[in-house]
This record gives structure tokens, C-alpha cells and sequence, in this order.
């Protein structure tokens, strides 16, 4: 019998603004005076039903508007990481999409500042370590993320790394060359979505030419081999997300998810949420759905665990490090 107990783990691939839940939605639409397109909440979970990325895109930048105040971004990632701890997170890798929030108007500031306040607020109540990683839109021209990157260095004290998410297809990780050889410059770390609509190839060019250290999905990684064998070779680390992937249809049953080959395969799996209110349960949900669903066995979830805090960005902690993999050994599996 599996342990009811929660996995300890690291969550590295979670878009703060992904967890507004339908409830906190409304309750800062009305403290901001944003009229929202659906009547309820419950109306507005019934819009949860995406066909693909994009649709999913849509709804979820249509909602971003009832963030303004250092206040919301402060309750968001609060709830977040509020749930976070109940379900085993010991470390959160958090992205937000500054330039979201900054074309309506509000401050880069009131972004960081907000989301800054949480996680320190979650280091004292739960003990757990965070950091925050800043994403370019990859469907925004490339001198928009340069623009970015430029308002972002007063707050670098605050931000561990840099991304890319957003509609992957047509906009290949080459376009953002140049901002990302400047964020390397700045002493960022790099991460980037590849792999998840978009070819292999795309995963290709986010290790070549912007010098990735994860990549975030990578699922159709597995589809070239030769790639296969050099992220393996390489132990580059994938942040995948299996409810998000059936959610989003890049797989049509989580049964048909190609986690359990990929772990066989060697490569270096890690199991997170995306943005778990629109896709139907955060990190702690997805280890159990991919549990029952593929039939991981303890071994292979110890894995996934593992996996999570090697890949975490914690060279600066590496105490921590230490305690949070000595915490996974010690987890009975079952």
C-alpha cells in the first residue's frame, strides 16, 4: 500500500500566475474593479476545457488582469505555496511572466516585490527554500525580453534565472539569443520550454545556442533519438508535466505518457504541476496520478524525487541540498 504520506520533492516548473484559482480570481477582481467574461466560479472552471496550448494561453492572460497590487501577487504565491507544503514541496523553482504584467501597466516592483514577500513569508512558516525565475514571452518580439532583462537587473538580488514560455510553435529559442548570452553575462541561471508543441529540434537549439541548463517539458525529446541519448549523456534534467500534457492534449491519455520509458531510457525525469489550477492538480497530485496511471514503483518514484533536488538550483545551499536528498532516502515509498 502506497505511504499516504506526501513525497518530499523540489517543484521546478510552476507558473506562479497558472495556480490563480477561479475563487481567489473573483475575490481580487472585486477588490480591483475588473469585471471578469464568466458569471461564476463555477462558470469559469467549465472554460478549463482547452483544445491546445493557445487556448489555454487565452484564458489565462485574460485573468492576469485581476492582479495589480503587491497585495495580489502576494496572496497568489501565498496560496500557492501554502498548498505547495501540504503536498511535499520542500523547494519551489517559481516562474512569472514579467512582461505580462508590466503591459498593463503594472510596475516591475510591484511584481517582484509581492512574490518576494511570499517566499520569505514560506521559509519561516514552512521551512521551505524558494527561488524565482523570470520568463520571457516567446511570442513577444525579442527586443521586448532584451527591454525585460534591462528593467529586471535592480532586482537581480531576487532573481535566480531566466525562461521562455508562451506558444512555443513558430518561435524557435534561437530568437532569443542575444537575451539570453546577456542574462549569462549577469550570472543568471537559464532554463527554457522546449520540446513540448514544438520540435526536437527546439530542444536542440535551447541547449546550442542559448545554453540552457533544464529544459522545461522536453517530451518530444524522445522522439530523436540521437538527442535522447545526448541529454541522458549530458544528464540534463526535464521538468515534466503530465496532467498539463493531457490537459493541453500534447498526449491523449496520461496512460500514453512516455514518462516511464523515459525514466528506462536514463533520462533525468523530474514530475511537476505547470499551472495546476487550470490543469486539474498540483505536484503531489501529478506524482500520484502518474503512479497509478503508469504504475511507477517505489524505486522509480524515489527517482523522480531525487531527480527534483539534483536539479534544483541550490549550489549556493548545498547543506540544504544534502538534507532535502537524505529526507527522499529516508521517505518509505511503499
Amino acid at each position: 500500500m502506497p505511504s499516504s504520506v506526501p513525497v518530499p520533492k523540489a517543484e521546478l516548473h510552476l507558473h506562479i500566475e497558472g495556480t490563480l484559482e477561479p475563487e481567489l480570481a473573483f475575490a481580487l477582481a472585486a477588490r480591483n474593479g475588473v469585471t471578469l467574461s464568466h458569471d461564476d466560479e463555477l462558470a469559469l472552471r467549465h472554460a478549463y476545457a482547452f483544445e491546445d496550448l493557445q487556448s489555454f494561453l487565452n484564458l489565462y492572460y485574460e485573468l492576469m488582469a485581476v492582479l495589480r497590487t503587491e497585495r495580489d501577487f502576494e496572496e497568489l504565491a501565498g496560496a500557492y505555496l501554502e498548498r505547495a507544503a501540504a503536498q511535499g514541496v520542500r523547494h519551489a523553482e517559481i516562474f512569472f511572466d514579467p512582461q505580462a504584467h508590466t503591459a498593463r501597466g503594472v510596475p516591475f516592483a510591484t511584481v517582484v516585490h509581492g512574490l518576494h514577500r511570499a517566499l520569505e513569508s514560506a521559509r519561516e512558516r514552512y521551512g521551505m527554500s524558494s527561488r524565482l525565475i523570470m520568463c520571457f514571452l516567446r511570442d513577444q518580439p525579442a527586443e521586448s525580453a532584451l527591454a525585460t532583462l534591462a528593467e529586471a537587473e535592480p532586482f537581480l538580488g531576487l532573481i535566480t534565472g531566466v525562461g521562455l514560455d508562451s506558444a512555443e510553435v513558430g518561435n524557435p529559442p534561437a530568437k532569443f539569443r542575444e537575451v539570453y548570452e546577456k542574462a549569462a553575462a549577469l550570472g543568471l541561471r537559464r532554463v527554457a520550454h522546449a520540446g513540448e508543441e514544438g520540435p526536437p529540434q527546439y530542444v536542440t537549439e535551447a541547449l546550442d545556442v542559448l545554453g540552457v541548463e533544464r529544459i522545461d517539458h522536453g517530451l518530444r525529446a524522445f522522439e530523436d533519438a540521437g538527442l535522447t541519448a545526448r541529454l541522458v549523456r549530458e544528464g540534463v534534467p526535464l521538468t515534466l508535466c503530465p496532467l498539463s500534457n493531457v490537459r493541453l492534449r500534447t498526449v491523449d491519455t496520461l496512460a500514453e505518457h512516455p514518462l516511464r520509458a523515459m525514466l528506462a531510457a536514463g533520462l533525468k525525469c523530474t514530475v511537476n504541476s505547470d499551472d495546476p489550477s487550470y490543469f486539474g492538480g498540483y505536484v503531489e497530485d501529478n506524482f500520484r496520478a502518474v503512479r497509478e496511471t503508469l504504475g511507477l514503483g517505489p524505486e522509480e518514484l524515489r527517482t523522480l524525487a531525487r531527480n527534483s533536488f539534483e536539479a534544483a538550483f541550490l549550489d549556493d545551499e548545498e547543506e540544504l541540498r544534502a538534507r532535502y536528498l537524505a529526507e527522499v532516502e529516508a521517505h518509505d515509498f511503499g
